[in-house]
């Protein structure tokens, strides 16, 4: 009776949102009727540096975009080139992309995307420009940071509850950006060349996701796709965005990604935002590829205004899900207290231990008399670096006053700057010097270096690292880092190293002789303080890697078997499908820290695996998990698929399920997750379909990808 009530009440919300849907489908097909070509031609390209054009007599409002995608951006200036108004603009700083993947935790994803929309609707914004969910192909790329992971499946889980997030809170998601923009050197021209398979199995995957969860709007890429711009590429856009997955909204270009005006009105660019003309002074919108050019060939009858009308129709849908015509858009609220805890919850889950030996961490504030925390980045803020995804935080907790804030004066805190972080800086004898000098005299040393972002929304290229429009020149610590820790390991075995920024680095020199070593990440307005509960043990750290860390630049994937950063013109994925972990662990290439890998202040056993084949080719996966510690902590139970023979070469494993799970000191909990068939195919691109070929797979369980605990074998017919 119970199911009869529910698929009931299932088939009236289905006949209820299609008699909606057609009602809104045919006010949309009213005001088009009623618009000119040129009120058309208006909403389709941008009308100031972050709106496209209204029509006041018919109620249709601007369309107002700000850039995220771990806060809204602070308030930029109609047009590039005025002064930008003074607002209150100073909202929530969340830690960035790589930071809420490494939580593993899909809730804290819908958590995050909350607070991002709430803030945008206080603003006034109707589109978000975030989530940005590139695959991590290259430990180079400066934008990595922005991005959530080398894996597809954990990207896919990630997205959804960020796009449901924003979205419930009036705002229009839009994600980004699609496809291929895997690094940042010459994004503005290079061509992607890359297999059917790769591009299938590697990089549509979450943005396939992200439709699913009902995205409402996605933005195009800057870099070519076998020869056609992504923006505009009738590939990518009609045929599989608009056309295999039935994308109802608008593709937005990024800005000054469009270069054809026929190409974006036939390709599938519904929006084009800052033209190669944004940046000159006096700029003339209507100059935009999107702009008079179009009206003049709809006139002379080059163009059919259909295509047009179809534009407009995918903008308008975008319009009257989030009530800005009828002008009831939610008021958002703007960087609340709640808001704020959020950003801490995903940076205290979100920050990885890396190694704790000797059990150094968590420190005890009732036995230590002193602290020497070293580092220029214990003192940065880095809010306000990046490039685009730029914050203007509210305020922001550096590493060094989150060590205070947590002391409260009942340890003695020095701190020595160690290194400076301009461009070009290396080792400084003097700096160092005074560092040791205060290590020597420590109970305990923090070390807080790593990458920056650099300052300045026109100066990325002095001090930055992680930033739009820049790739890192290599892994190794700048600044002369290495000098500086080796000198510190000298003076005070009892180092802590806490690295930020947004990916790999290589620490080949400092990782042996460094006891414990944390990845902090950009982790946001409450950094620092969610820094300090991990390091003093008052929140027991949960994160795990959602990107390999090579031991060398010369180990990952990209480089080792691909093409980076290409010739100029090309840069083919030679890599194919074995990007990350795929390529570590099926070419036996040992990381430095593996896909998956965050220790504890506890110890987890895994235990009684058991497959139960269903019907429909689905396996249940059961098996349990007992915290052996002595405190409660949060494990990533991580569930792998390997093929054992099939017709066309698969990874050692791929990640097809996790699940988060806290447990008390003693308890221990059954995992139960259903793989279905999806979890056994790949894509044949000789054949250009999904396949399940008939064999045997190994089901592999552990807390990381090369910390597999538990392991049976599974046959399908």
């Amino acid at each position: 009776m119970k199911r009869i009530i529910l698929f009931a009440l299932f088939l009236q919300f289905i006949l209820v949102t299609s008699a909606q849907t057609i009602a809104t489908e045919k006010k949309i097909e009213a005001l088009i009727k009623k618009m000119t070509l040129e009120e058309k031609v208006g909403m389709i390209h941008g009308n100031t540096a972050f709106s496209t054009a209204g029509v006041k007599r018919l109620g249709i409002p601007e369309l107002i975009m700000s850039d995220g995608p771990h806060g809204v951006n602070y308030e930029r200036p109609l047009d590039w080139s005025t002064p930008r108004p003074p607002s209150l603009d100073s909202g929530t700083y969340l830690p960035v992309g790589i930071c809420l993947a490494s939580t593993w935790n899909p809730a804290l994803g819908y958590e995050f995307g909350k607070v991002l929309g709430s803030e945008a609707a206080f603003r006034k914004k109707h589109i978000i420009l975030g989530p940005g969910i590139n695959i991590m192909r290259n430990p180079l790329n400066g934008r990595n940071f922005e991005y959530q992971s080398e894996d597809p499946y954990l990207i896919s889980k990630m997205v959804v509850g960020y796009i449901k997030g924003v979205q419930e809170q009036g705002v229009a998601a839009c994600v980004k950006h699609f496809i291929a923009n895997n690094q940042e050197v010459q994004r503005n021209s290079i061509n992607v060349e890359m297999s059917e398979r790769a591009l299938r199995e590697i990089y549509l995957p979450g943005f396939k996701a992200a439709v699913e969860a009902g995205v409402s709007t996605i933005m195009g890429s800057y870099s070519q796709f076998r020869g056609e711009y992504c923006t505009h590429n009738d590939y990518l856009v009609n045929k599989i965005l608009k056309g295999e997955w039935k994308f109802k909204g608008p593709m937005i270009s990024d800005w000054g990604a469009v270069h054809n005006t026929m190409q974006a009105i036939e390709n599938g660019c519904d929006i084009e935002m800052g033209s190669e003309l944004a940046m000159l002074p006096n700029i003339n919108y209507s100059k935009f590829f999107l702009g008079d050019t179009v009206v003049s060939l709809v006139k002379a009858g080059r163009v059919k205004e259909a295509l047009i009308d179809e534009k407009v129709r995918r903008i308008l849908r975008v319009m009257y899900q989030y009530n800005m015509i009828e002008g009831k858009m939610r008021a958002g609220q703007y960087n609340t207290r709640a808001h704020q805890l959020t950003a801490l919850k995903v940076a205290e889950e979100g920050i990885v231990l890396l190694k704790n030996e000797q059990d150094l961490l968590p420190l005890n504030k009732s036995t230590i008399k002193s602290i020497a925390v070293i580092g220029n980045n214990a003192i940065r803020l880095q809010g306000f670096g990046g490039g685009s995804s730029q914050v203007k935080a509210f305020y922001e907790i550096s590493p060094l006053q989150g060590i205070k804030n947590f002391v409260n004066n009942e340890v003695k805190i020095d701190f020595a700057q160690g290194y400076e972080d301009h461009k070009g800086a290396t080792a400084n004898t003097e700096l160092i010097a005074q560092a040791v000098s205060l290590a020597s005299k420590a109970d305990v040393v923090i070390f807080v270096g790593g990458w920056t972002h650099g300052y300045d929304y026109n100066k990325w290229d002095d001090n930055a690292f992680d930033a739009e429009n820049v790739d890192k020149p290599n892994m190794d610590m700048p600044f002369g880092q290495n000098e500086l820790i080796t000198a510190l390991q000298k003076a005070n075995k009892n180092m802590v190293v806490v690295l930020v920024g947004g990916g790999a680095i290589d620490m080949t020199q400092c990782e042996p002789n460094t006891k414990a070593i944390v990845q902090a990440w950009y982790a946001g307005m409450e950094g620092g303080n969610a820094l300090a509960n991990i390091l003093f043990g008052k929140t027991n750290p949960s994160g795990k890697l959602p990107v390999t860390f090579p031991k060398k630049l010369a180990d990952a994937s990209a480089i080792k078997l691909g093409e980076y950063p290409g010739n100029g013109i090309n840069v083919v994925y030679k890599d194919d499908i074995f990007v990350g972990y795929r390529y570590h662990d099926t070419y036996n290439v040992k990381p430095q820290f593996a896909f998956g890998h965050g220790l504890s202040y506890t110890q987890f056993q895994y235990d009684k695996l058991q497959l139960t084949k269903l019907s429909g080719n689905v396996v249940q996966v059961s098996f349990t998990i007992t915290n052996t510690g002595k405190v409660a902590g949060a494990e990533v139970a991580q569930v792998y698929v390997k093929q054992i023979k099939s017709a066309l070469p698969r990874p050692d494993k791929e990640l097809k399920d996790f699940q988060k799970v806290t447990l008390q000191p003693g308890e221990t909990k059954k995992i139960a997750i259903e793989l279905k068939a999806d979890a056994f195919q790949y894509y044949n691109d000789k054949l250009y379909k999904w396949v399940l070929e008939k064999g045997k797979f190994e089901i592999k369980v552990g807390g990381a990808s090369d910390h597999i605990s538990l392991s049976e074998i599974v046959e399908l017919y």
